[in-house]
């Protein structure tokens, strides 16, 4: 790997069976090989050549690419200057469980790709880094979803079909956000949230956001930032109030806390200080 060329290449404890690869490559060849699983990537500049049975393909900026398993292939620069992309290898039983709870089908999908333009799906598929790299679990758990709900509604097919989406159970929403609300700093994950309220993944989400107007995970980010007003009311420093309540780091509540409130915590305690002193 060259001195510009740079890959990491993990895995995030809250997406069990997914490998995630963040990269860019100038020179680096992949030869050809296979995943017994699938290659969700998104290209984020430059262009990606892809060596598939039928023949080369090219993937430029904002392109989506479909591998399904045991697909043989390889990877290299589609044009000087080589390629950045993020890649998402979920296995085989992580993408058939979102096919069976939102499109009622039964066994192993395959994508109809192997190159799509997909926008929304490459903005998903980022997001489920982003998240994962900010340690916010739920958050790249549910984009993860969607991603994969996204993609099988419009990039597979070939098997059969099922019955309706299960609907969540009644007071399903309800509980979710008691559950989220007195786990602020350590919150359960989405599956996890799904089985304590009797429900499933999807049904859930729907549910949450029929109600509440907001997915889980953006309900859980402004209460963190209601949480950490409070704490910085009673003169907690920003960077322990930012840990208290879940965020990652100062610069995390940092940029949050002024999406939703307007101002920085640290300004925001120094204004709210000069009130209470006059």
């Amino acid at each position: 790997m060259t001195a510009r060329e740079q890959a990491r290449f993990w895995e995030h404890p809250g997406l069990p069976g997914v490998d995630l690869l963040r990269a860019r490559y100038i020179r680096h060849t992949f030869s050809r090989h296979a995943h017994d699983g699938y290659v969700i990537a998104a290209v984020t500049g430059g262009v990606e050549g892809i060596g598939l049975p039928g023949g080369a393909e090219r993937a430029g900026e904002g392109g989506v690419v479909l591998i399904n398993p045991e697909v043989p292939h390889s990877a290299y620069a589609g044009a000087a200057g080589g390629w950045s992309y993020r890649v998402l290898y979920p296995r085989t039983d992580v993408v058939s469980a979102v096919a069976a709870e939102t499109r009622g089908l039964r066994g192993t999908p395959f994508f109809t790709g192997p190159v799509i333009a997909d926008p929304t799906a490459a903005r998903l598929i980022a997001a489920v880094h982003e998240a994962a790299e900010q340690d916010d679990a739920l958050a790249a758990e549910t984009f993860l979803r969607l991603t994969l709900a996204r993609l099988l509604a419009r990039h597979s097919g070939g098997i059969a079909r099922g019955g309706r989406p299960r609907a969540a159970a009644p007071g399903a929403a309800a509980h979710a956000r008691e559950l989220l609300a007195a786990h602020l700093a350590d919150p359960p994950g989405l599956d996890e949230l799904a089985a304590a309220t009797a429900t499933s993944p999807f049904a859930l989400l729907r549910a949450f956001k029929a109600a509440y107007g907001l997915p889980p995970h953006t309900w859980l980010t402004g209460e963190r930032v209601r949480a950490a007003r409070r704490l910085l009311d009673t003169g907690v420093a920003p960077a322990e109030a930012a840990v208290t309540v879940g965020f990652t780091d100062q610069p995390h509540l940092n940029r949050h806390f002024s999406r939703i409130v307007g101002v920085p915590p640290g300004a925001y305690q120094r204004e709210r200080k000069i009130v209470r002193e006059r």
